[in-house]
Order: C-alpha cells, then sequence, then structure tokens
C-alpha cells in the first residue's frame, strides 16, 4: 500500500498529469507550439539564432506545467531559476550590457567619415514617435504608449529597457513589458523578411542601382577614440536619462577604438555579450506565459510594433530619397532603412537588395553609417521617453 501511494503521489506531481485535470490552459500549449516554431525557423531557417533560441526555449520551459522555474521567492521557499535571472531584466542590468559589447565590437568609421548618415539615423526613428501617438489614441496610457512605440527603433534591449522601466513596478505592467520584449525581438529577427518590400515600394529602379562612391574617407585612430568620449558627454548632457545605454555603448567602443586593453575588448564583445544574451533571451521568453501573453491586447501590441517598425524604415527611405535629390543622384536612398538600429541586419539587408540590382554594387559600408547611427538614435529617443514619462 504504501509503495502504491509513493506511486500515486509521483503521479501527481507530473506535468501530464495536471493537463487533463482541472489546471489544462489551451494558451500554454499554443505557447508551446509557438516556441517550437521560432526554433525551427533561427536553425533551419536561420532567423536570427542568437536571438531566437535561448528566447523560444524560454518560453517553451516557463508554458510547461508545474515546474515553478519563474515562482517568486515566498517565505522560506526560494524562487525559481528563471525568476532569478529575470531580476538582470528587471533591474536594468542586462540591457546596458549587451550595449557596452555591442560597442565593443561596432565600427563607427563609417559614420565619423560620413556625418550625413546622422540624418538617416534620426529620420529611421520617426516609427517610434508616430506608433507612440498612434497608441495614445487608441487609450494606452503614455508610459505604455512609450514603451510600445520603441519598438519601431528595432533594438531589443532598448525596449526591455524602457519598459520595464516605465512599467515594471506592477503585475499588469509586467506583463506588457514581455509581451513588448518578445514582439521587439521578433521583428529583429525579422528585418530580412520585412524591410525589403517596404524598400521595393518607395525606391523605383533607377534609385536602387546607384552606386556610391567607394573612396570613403580613412578615419584615424584619435578621430575613433575621441568619438565616443564627445558622444557621451554631449548627448548625457542634453538627455541624462540615455546615460546607462549610450554610456556603455560609448566605453565598449572606446575600449576597442583604444587598441591598449585587447583582453577587456575580447571579454565585452565575445564573453559577456554572448552570456548575457543568452540571459537576456531566456529571460524574455520566460515572461511570455500563455495566460498573460495571449490577450487582445497582445495583437494591439504586435500590430502597433509592425507599424512602428515599418514607418521607421519608411522614414529612412524617403529622406534618402531626399538626399539622393539633394546631392544630385550621389546617395542611394535605400541606406536610409539601414537607419534602424537593428546592426547589422539592417545593413546586411540594403547591401543584399543592392547585389541584386547590381552584382557589383557594394553598399555595406555606406549602409553602416546610418545603422550605428541608428543605435545612438534609438538610445537617445529612448531616453527622451523616458525624460518624461519616468
Amino acid at each position: 500500500m504504501e509503495l502504491l501511494e509513493l506511486f500515486r503521489n509521483f503521479v501527481d506531481q507530473m506535468g501530464i498529469t495536471s493537463w487533463f485535470q482541472s489546471s489544462f490552459e489551451w494558451q500554454s500549449i499554443v505557447m508551446i507550439a509557438l516556441a517550437c516554431l521560432l526554433i525551427y525557423l533561427a536553425v533551419a531557417k536561420g532567423f536570427e539564432p542568437y536571438l531566437l533560441i535561448p528566447i523560444a526555449f524560454g518560453m517553451l520551459l516557463v508554458n510547461l506545467p508545474l515546474n515553478g522555474l519563474m515562482e517568486s521567492p515566498l517565505g522560506t521557499q526560494k524562487g525559481g531559476l528563471l525568476y532569478y535571472i529575470h531580476e538582470g531584466v528587471s533591474l536594468g542590468l542586462f540591457p546596458p550590457l549587451i550595449f557596452l559589447g555591442i560597442g565593443a565590437t561596432t565600427d563607427f568609421g563609417p559614420l565619423i567619415a560620413n556625418p550625413k548618415s546622422l540624418v538617416l539615423g534620426a529620420a529611421a526613428q520617426i516609427g517610434i514617435f508616430m506608433t507612440f501617438l498612434g497608441a495614445l489614441l487608441l487609450g494606452f496610457s503614455g508610459a505604455e504608449a512609450a514603451s510600445i512605440g520603441i519598438i519601431g527603433g528595432a533594438d531589443g534591449p532598448t525596449a526591455i529597457f524602457l519598459s520595464n522601466t516605465l512599467l515594471g513596478g506592477t503585475t499588469e505592467g509586467s506583463a506588457m513589458c514581455a509581451i513588448i520584449a518578445v514582439v521587439a525581438y521578433s521583428y529583429m529577427a525579422l528585418v530580412p523578411i520585412i524591410q525589403p518590400p517596404i524598400i521595393k515600394l518607395l525606391t523605383t529602379k533607377e534609385e536602387r542601382l546607384i552606386k556610391m562612391d567607394s573612396n570613403i574617407r580613412t578615419v584615424s585612430k584619435k578621430e575613433k577614440i575621441i568619438f565616443p568620449i564627445v558622444v557621451s558627454i554631449v548627448v548625457i548632457l542634453l538627455v541624462p536619462s540615455c546615460a546607462a545605454l549610450v554610456g556603455m555603448l560609448m566605453l565598449g567602443n572606446l575600449i576597442k577604438e583604444s587598441g591598449v586593453v585587447p583582453n577587456l575588448v575580447d571579454a565585452a564583445g565575445k564573453t559577456l555579450m554572448y552570456a548575457i544574451t543568452i540571459l537576456l533571451g531566456i529571460s524574455v521568453g520566460a515572461t511570455a506565459v500563455g495566460t498573460s501573453f495571449l490577450q487582445l491586447e497582445s495583437l494591439y501590441i504586435l500590430a502597433l510594433g509592425l507599424v512602428a517598425f515599418s514607418c521607421s524604415t519608411a522614414g529612412g527611405v524617403l529622406i534618402g530619397k531626399l538626399m539622393c535629390k539633394l546631392t544630385k543622384g550621389k546617395i542611394n536612398p535605400m541606406i536610409g532603412a539601414a537607419g534602424v538600429s537593428a546592426v547589422p541586419m539592417a545593413a546586411r539587408v540594403v547591401h543584399k537588395i543592392g547585389l541584386e540590382e547590381d552584382n557589383t554594387n557594394y553598399l555595406l559600408m555606406h549602409a553602416m553609417g546610418p545603422n550605428v547611427a541608428g543605435v545612438i538614435g534609438s538610445a537617445v529617443a529612448a531616453g527622451l521617453l523616458l525624460s518624461i514619462f519616468a
């Protein structure tokens, strides 16, 4: 009898048992299927596997029953593993550390050589503010609208940083943060699918065939060292609330360009960034609990995020077209699409389209200028929204 009781207790503790009892939740099944789809896209199709694999697996784990991975500590009971990992997101630690790694792997040379790229990087942030206004009209609060709008920057860490700072203090806010994070990273992964139709719709074949001057000015080491220092001083004096993101981005770039701390460059750009990417990804996925994620509000955010990202891409291209006319055809307007913050994905998309039109048209270095400008632009936009609503 004792053996039978032990077996019965074991069966009662099984997750599959809960699915066939009153705790069965169809939303969890849907989220598990969605997680498997994302893993398939990452592995089989190569859609940003560094992002999608940890996000999807976190989503898979948290929707399996009775594992307690996201349970918060209660009394003497310890919290779950993913709960403590997610504290790095809640406390605002992971996004700035990701920016440190981005800075350590980013060459700002194309931007320094062609400062006009800043205009395209700024233009590609228009989707953030257009969607912010649209979300306000749909009834979202100012903080919620700001958190949704930042998806248009195509910058997952920035979206996480802003939404958790503005909304993370309540249960409902935390649920929205989870949706925003998953949507932001999903659209980042889908850059190669979303951007090409918009670029081709807004440009003519003649514009796409424009070859830009291959003689890009060589940027000196002194300029590259001075740049992160000057940007940090100027930007943080103007928008202090973006100091965490911009400061870490420029610190990473400074240690790279200084040339005297190669071990720190390797640690920040490789070891630290990839480790934080795993932790950030799995904790983002772990917030996508089916019962809170599959709500009508999620569909609104999904749609608004697409609008934000599309408008940002279109804004960059349209300003690129204007600059093309002003320079009498010296600028290929497609590079404006790279002004979103998805580095270097957006620049690669522009380069690929250029090669499809003419296999001798190399646009990657020209597109990298707006692309890295977009990283700065999205951080500044987040700082502006944070200063208004925090």
